[in-house]
């Protein structure tokens, strides 16, 4: 499978998990949709910090 884990950046430096199973992920309007595998979506108001393929994780940053 290739589907990764969204988590949104604290400004503390932990990350919160925010979508499990990621399959498709797009900017729109600004934002971030995200779908999950199992088809629940998300938009996340923000930008994407990082994604790293090796590790199926997906870094989200909130807007300042």
């Amino acid at each position: 499978m290739c589907e990764a884990n969204a988590f949104i950046c604290e400004s503390d430096g932990k990350e919160t998990l925010y979508l499990e199973n990621v399959d498709v992920i797009r900017p729109e309007e600004g934002k971030i949709f995200l779908r999950s595998l199992f088809g629940e979506q998300k938009i996340f108001d923000g930008s994407v910090r990082e994604i790293s393929l090796i590790k199926h994780k997906i870094l989200l940053e909130k807007k300042a």
